[in-house]
């Protein structure tokens, strides 16, 4: 009989916190992905603006260099005029 209870006793004074404690760590599991998922669209967000910026910048470069170029053309012709 002391056997018994000692044995029902090992088995629910264990078993019960530790399923206690399994049900929680699953509950912070389940919050760490979460927060995981929400980070990574955050992330590809954050790469999709990088790269329209990347692409927006590559593309004012552009413009500018055609104007500089228009720019030393114009200057070219001013001072061919100069000198007529």
């Amino acid at each position: 009989m002391l056997l018994t209870v000692i044995l029902v006793y090992t088995l629910l004074g264990a078993y019960i916190p530790a399923k206690r404690r399994a049900a929680s760590l699953e509950k912070e599991l389940r919050a760490l992905y979460a927060q995981e998922a929400e980070l990574h669209t955050k992330v590809a967000q954050n790469e999709n603006r990088q790269t329209l910026r990347d692409q927006q910048l590559i593309a004012v470069t552009r413009e500018r260099d055609a104007l500089a170029r228009k720019l030393q053309e114009v200057q070219r012709e001013l001072e061919a005029m100069r000198r007529r």
